[in-house]
């Protein structure tokens, strides 16, 4: 390394950061339904010039896979028992969670289906997050919390069922409340 040069590991932690400020900045582009999101966009909210952000990703539709891979794995992280909590009030959690992701993953998957041909359709995560979820709801089912009757396949549908109802939060609030005290025995 020159005197004065940057180092490799600082060049690199440098990188991620900014990678992460056009995810975040992305994120809340998108959770705006009636936004006009352009990658111009995109970069001003993050902070970052054009070619840093097209260094991270060459095009709209590489950002939107991977801010909608970056949410699943959120979501998959967010499947844990965390201290205090029971494993049916780690699940319920974990759930709603999963309900308010739904709104922005609708809206991320509808831009990534326009850029989409047939042999290049998004990926679907949902088995990911069944199998994060999955030790939860044992688990939850085994401390007799949770109804033993229901997979968590017929949760996610009731969910996803909720999830398309129109009206605002305040709407749905009830009813999804209502569908997580409905599991618990």
């Amino acid at each position: 390394m020159t005197s004065g040069g940057t180092s490799f590991p600082t060049r690199r932690a440098a990188a991620e950061r900014n990678r992460d400020k056009i995810l975040n900045a992305a994120r809340g582009a998108f959770a705006d339904p009636d936004a006009e999101v352009s990658m111009a966009e995109v970069a001003r909210r993050a902070g970052v010039g054009m070619a840093t952000l097209y260094r991270n990703f060459p095009g709209r539709r590489e950002l939107l896979e991977a801010l909608y891979v970056d949410e699943v794995d959120a979501i998959c992280r967010a499947a844990r028992i965390e201290d205090g909590q029971t494993p049916g009030q780690a699940l319920t959690a974990w759930l709603r969670l999963h309900f308010d992701f739904i709104p922005n993953k609708r809206l991320i998957v509808a831009e990534l289906l326009e850029h989409a041909s047939q042999d290049t359709a998004p990926p679907s995560h949902r088995h990911r997050a069944l199998a994060a979820g999955q030790p939860l709801l044992t688990a939850a089912q085994e401390s007799h919390e949770i109804r033993g009757d229901i997979t968590l396949v017929q949760i996610f549908d009731a969910i996803v069922a909720i999830a398309r109802i129109h009206g605002d939060r305040d709407y749905l609030e009830p009813i999804i409340q209502t569908l997580l005290d409905g599991l618990h025995t």
